[in-house]
């Protein structure tokens, strides 16, 4: 039995969609047209159909950061009330409001419903359950505390969102005073500037240099305007097909890495990731070895993802995740000697969930004092151009009162 999701309209002509399980998409026309309805278009759920360009069921590639959650928190509290894994799925299909996440799950449990493991059935969706999802999945029910891992799971779920959220919300003001600044300077080098120079077009005065320059660029970004829109839109393309491929993207990830403020925010971002995984992973009873390649994944700067599959190989032949970690010269020293002082004491869940505490938290401080930073700059940037602007403008006038008298 699988499950399909239909359209159909009723003897009204109202349109109904909706999520059904049956053996065949012909068993479930059938069931349609006993409850009133005549299908317009029956497809069976799979990853394939979820995210396929063009559908007119949907074009989004996986659930939201914030719709992930939600479904983790609320399957980790059904299992821990005792609820089996099928009826868990009934209840979240049931009271899932969107369309997307109950076609996912309708699926989920199809394939339960035919034999296999959750974890198995999770990683049929590879574009909305992550390898490091289906890792501890898989972890708790051989462990036969599924519940349990789940709860942990969730909670890591909320916090990588949460921390998303922080980072995002922080450069929110930074990004609305730059296009704002942006929009005020556009206005008054194509609109006002023109205005104000029909004044002195009769006076037969020589204008100021700084005056003779602004009109300049006035009169040549209203005249190319076009041209830059499409030069942007064409660079913007370019670059987005260069990071497409893996040898520019890494170079790129490098730079990221040597630039004094951004390459820090860079760096802290993905050890603070790495961490809380390989916290959740270890503490769930994972292997270091198949925690360190699915926190790979978690790793989203090439040269750092590439240091932990080097520290993978390194622990495979015997070395200690510490001086693996620590060869690379790329995580921080602090999670490194927090690593390696859990390995001693023989408590490393422990530890990396500190070190991961540890990485949050300042890692929270640096983009705040990015983010600080970055409001008075871009506040004295835009008074300077625009002071540049109005002097450019009342140079003349000030010339011409002078003459007056």
């Amino acid at each position: 039995m699988g499950a399909f999701r239909y359209e159909a309209y009723d003897a009204a002509g109202r349109l109904h969609r909706g999520v059904l399980e049956a053996d065949t998409a012909r068993q479930l026309r059938a069931r349609l047209r006993e409850q009133g309805l005549l299908a317009a278009d029956v497809a069976a759920v799979s990853a394939s159909t979820l995210t396929q360009r063009g559908s007119r069921w949907h074009w989004r590639r996986g659930l939201s950061g914030t719709q992930l959650s939600l479904v983790t928190r609320q399957f980790a509290t059904l299992l821990v009330a005792g609820l089996p894994v099928e009826q868990t799925l009934n209840a979240l299909i049931e009271q899932a409001d969107d369309d997307y996440p109950r076609q996912v799950l309708a699926g989920v449990r199809a394939e339960v419903l035919a034999g296999h493991s959750l974890a198995r059935a999770l990683q049929k969706y590879p574009r909305v359950f992550s390898e490091l999802y289906v890792t501890l999945v898989a972890a708790g029910e051989q462990s036969g505390r599924l519940g349990e891992v789940m709860e942990r799971l969730a909670d890591y779920a909320e916090s990588q969102q949460a921390l998303r959220q922080k980072v995002g919300l922080a450069f929110v003001y930074p990004v609305i005073v730059t296009l704002v600044a942006g929009a005020v300077v556009l206005g008054l080098l194509t609109y006002v500037v023109p205005q104000v120079v029909n004044v002195f077009q009769n006076t037969n005065q020589t204008l100021p240099w700084l005056t003779r320059a602004l009109i300049g660029l006035s009169d040549f970004l209203r005249a190319s305007a076009w041209l830059w829109l499409i030069l942007i839109g064409v660079a913007a393309w370019a670059a987005r097909r260069a990071l497409a491929r893996p040898g520019p993207r890494l170079r790129f990830h490098r730079w990221l890495l040597r630039l004094p403020l951004v390459g820090t925010l860079v760096r802290g971002i993905n050890s603070a990731q790495l961490a809380s995984t390989l916290a959740i992973l270890v503490g769930s009873g994972v292997p270091l070895l198949a925690a360190l390649q699915a926190g790979a994944g978690v790793v989203g700067n090439l040269p750092m993802r590439q240091a932990v599959e080097e520290a993978a190989r390194r622990v495979r032949e015997g070395g200690s995740l510490s001086r693996a970690l620590g060869a690379g010269k790329l995580f921080p020293p602090m999670l490194v000697h927090m690593i390696a002082s859990g390995e001693a004491s023989g408590r490393l869940a422990h530890m990396l969930e500190r070190a991961a505490a540890q990485q949050e938290r300042e890692m929270e401080n640096r983009v705040l004092a990015l983010s600080s930073l970055l409001e008075p700059l871009l506040i004295v940037l835009m008074g300077g151009v625009v002071l540049v602007i109005v002097l450019a403008i009342l140079l003349p006038i000030f010339e011409m009162n002078q003459l007056v008298r």
